[in-house]
């Protein structure tokens, strides 16, 4: 597409396809790994331990890096923040493929350092270049595009690493960091995507709380948040094996019955910015508790429904990041103080998204039932739901 032909087309919809062609590679390179744990342990003899780890690790990353991603985004610029994304990804993909178990460990820290720059930088992005009333479907279509490259890295890996083998699966994730980084460049020019340039401080900023209002609204957020996301890493751990165990379903069917719980999150993550265009935020939280809890519930009073609960709990947990994610870019005060807010929600959020599945499985292993396991998830599922509900009560609806 030639220059001319970019300067006719609207900067936000250039803007838009950039946000979600960089969403693909916002989690797509660290679920690529699961489908090919077999041949990855058959060569490199890792322990169950590190296997899990590769996982893991990018969402300690989310958790542990995310103030830093702040500060990069605020001192460099959020421009550069993102290019630092996609390069690092880019970087990462590439070490991860290439040689050994050294390698593929160091690979995947800096794939997950690279994403969580990205989790701080895109939504600043979206509130500082989207009036008010596009803000949301922004960030639907960010929250969407980042279900979509999970789906579609999970469904490609385990056909690709059987045609051409498992590194040259990994390798293939690079493809869309590729086509981000070329749509990036030209989306806002090599100058500004490659030189740093310290974000502009807005009139008045200085001194300013986070949020227009007190500091429970940080915390019932960050809660909100951290139930969302311990109960996502918990369900996505674990489904599969709970399908075995009580319906008898094998690896295939149990895989590809759960990945529904996977691509209804674009129904979500799509569908809460116009719920908030007729329904009060608090409404589309009630509603987005209510699809969450139905997840637990019914698979402990009706397993054999797994369909129509993991149907309801994919529609939450895309439509829960959703609207978090907008509470924190339409409340908080300034640039900065949003980029605070959402190191605060992201990097506490994390922490507990990450102890999620071995929790768990733990409880699990000791109960020998998924009874305690489903509570588990059941507990911070009913976090999410008040913690949210709580919060986003002062969010002005979409118009």
């Amino acid at each position: 597409m030639s220059g001319r032909t970019l300067s006719r087309i609207p900067r936000s919809w250039i803007l838009l396809a950039c946000i979600g062609l960089l969403a693909l590679n916002l989690r797509g390179p660290f679920v690529a790994v699961a489908p090919v744990v077999g041949p990855m342990q058959a060569e490199l003899a890792f322990s169950p331990v590190v296997l899990g780890l590769l996982t893991s690790i990018p969402v300690l990353c989310f958790s542990l890096a995310s103030p830093l991603a702040s500060l990069a985004a605020r001192r460099f610029g959020a421009e550069f923040a993102v290019t630092l994304t996609i390069l690092g990804v880019l970087a990462g993909v590439v070490v991860r493929s290439a040689g050994g178990p050294a390698l593929v460990v160091a690979g995947t820290v800096v794939i997950g350092l690279a994403i969580t720059v990205g989790n701080i930088a895109v939504p600043l992005i979206i509130r500082r270049d989207f009036p008010p009333r596009r803000q949301g479907t922004a960030m639907g279509i960010y929250t969407a595009a980042l279900n979509i490259g999970s789906f579609l890295t999970s469904v490609a890996m385990a056909p690709l690493a059987g045609w051409a083998g498992w590194r040259a699966a990994l390798a293939s994730v690079a493809l869309l960091a590729v086509a981000a980084i070329v749509a990036w460049t030209l989306a806002v020019g090599p100058r500004t995507a490659f030189l740093a340039a310290a974000a502009v401080e807005e009139p008045g900023e200085a001194g300013l709380p986070a949020v227009a209002g007190t500091g429970w609204i940080t915390f019932g957020l960050t809660a909100g948040f951290g139930g969302q996301a311990f109960s996502y890493y918990g369900v996505t751990a674990w489904l599969p094996s709970y399908l075995h165990d009580e319906l008898g379903m094998n690896a295939a069917e149990a895989g590809a019955a759960s990945s529904i719980f996977q691509i209804l999150a674009i129904v979500g993550g799509l569908g809460v910015p116009f719920a908030a265009k007729y329904m009060s935020t608090t409404a589309v939280a009630v509603t987005l508790g209510v699809l969450w809890t139905a997840v637990p519930a019914g698979l402990l009073l009706a397993p054999q429904l797994w369909w129509l609960w993991s149907t309801c709990g994919g529609i939450a947990q895309g439509g829960g990041i959703t609207i978090i994610f907008i509470a924190i870019i339409r409340l908080a005060r300034s640039q900065a103080s949003a980029g605070r807010m959402s190191a605060t929600v992201q990097g506490l959020g994390y922490c507990l998204a990450a102890v999620a599945p071995p929790l768990v499985g733990l409880v699990h292993d000791v109960s020998e039932s998924w009874t305690p396991a489903l509570l588990v998830i059941l507990a911070s599922v009913l976090t999410f739901f008040v913690s949210t509900t709580l919060s986003v009560r002062r969010v002005p609806r979409g118009r």
